[in-house]
């Protein structure tokens, strides 16, 4: 895998606990006001641009590692493959399977440090194409701390069926409680960013010919290293009885109707930056038109 760069960059800062943004008004000793004309749009390049992948190469696979294999886990996924099912991209199809609380589900990962946008352009479709019919299906993009299976610790933004068809799901996962929060969305290709900048964890959507929203803004508490990558799950209702037992849900592959097809075009990574006065979980420092000009990509 090319992009190990742990240790790389360190965080800015951390708040303990989680919540969500403020909009308490600066104060001359506290957090100033970041303009948009001086927010900055995140810098490609570099090591961690490294792990950026096109999709246009079926060698780009290699790139990305299989949470299952690592941590010795079930193997979760019926069929991963890049510039084979479609030409330049990512495809990814889960079993019957789930990112809940302390459930496990696919995920495929880089290891990165430091503050990181993650970008990409996303297709979620049922197995016959169009919406997803079983419940919580959804596909997108994933930070993890290695190695919490015990205490789960985690944030995503995908898309695909949440509670209802057409949602983009931002969830943050604290010690193995999880707290997502759901937004509609067209059907079609979407683009999300998740990214990390100092204290805050940021989850951004943008649907097909419209313009970036910001989808969910988290405390950062999770460790400088992170498992950054693409994850796809589907089909809660065959869960049943297990939807309270994580555990025995975890120990082998649950029998159900999978409908899910995860089809990525690129998955992009940069490094944004934020002046040290500005306090991005302040909407009133950082509000939302500069936090997205500060952590998606320029012309984006």
């Amino acid at each position: 895998m090319r992009a190990k760069v742990a240790g790389m960059v360190a965080v800015v800062g951390v708040l303990s606990g989680c919540g969500a943004a403020t909009s308490a008004q600066p104060t001359p000793t506290g957090p100033g006001v970041l303009t948009l004309q001086n927010a900055k749009p995140p810098a490609p390049g570099g090591e961690v641009g490294e792990a950026s992948a096109e999709f246009d190469d079926a060698a780009d696979l290699k790139m990305w590692t299989k949470l299952s294999d690592t941590e010795k886990d079930v193997d979760r996924i019926a069929k991963f493959d890049v510039n084979k099912t479609v030409k330049g991209s990512m495809y990814l199809e889960p079993k019957t399977s789930a990112w809940f609380d302390g459930f496990r589900g696919p995920f495929v990962y880089q290891e990165l440090a430091g503050d990181i946008v993650m970008h990409a352009r996303v297709k979620v479709t049922g197995k016959d194409g169009g919406k997803p019919k079983r419940l919580f299906s959804l596909g997108g993009l994933m930070a993890r701390q290695p190695g919490s299976y015990a205490k789960p610790n985690w944030v995503s933004v995908t898309t695909g069926t949440g509670e209802k068809s057409g949602q983009v799901e931002a969830k943050y996962t604290k010690d193995g409680s999880s707290k997502p929060v759901e937004l509609a969305v067209k059907d079609g290709w979407v683009e999300l960013a998740l990214g990390r900048v100092g204290r805050v964890f940021v989850a951004l959507y943008k649907e097909e010919g419209g313009t970036w929203k910001v989808g969910q803004r988290w405390p950062s508490t999770l460790p400088d290293v992170l498992q950054w990558g693409v994850t796809a799950y589907t089909d809660w209702d065959s869960y049943s009885t297990l939807k309270k037992d994580a555990t025995k849900g975890n120990a082998k592959q649950v029998k159900g109707t999978p409908d899910l097809k995860l089809t990525v075009d690129y998955v992009r990574f940069l490094r944004p930056e934020l002046p040290d006065y500005a306090d991005p979980l302040n909407n009133a420092s950082v509000s939302d038109e500069v936090l997205i000009k500060a952590m998606t990509p320029a012309g984006a």
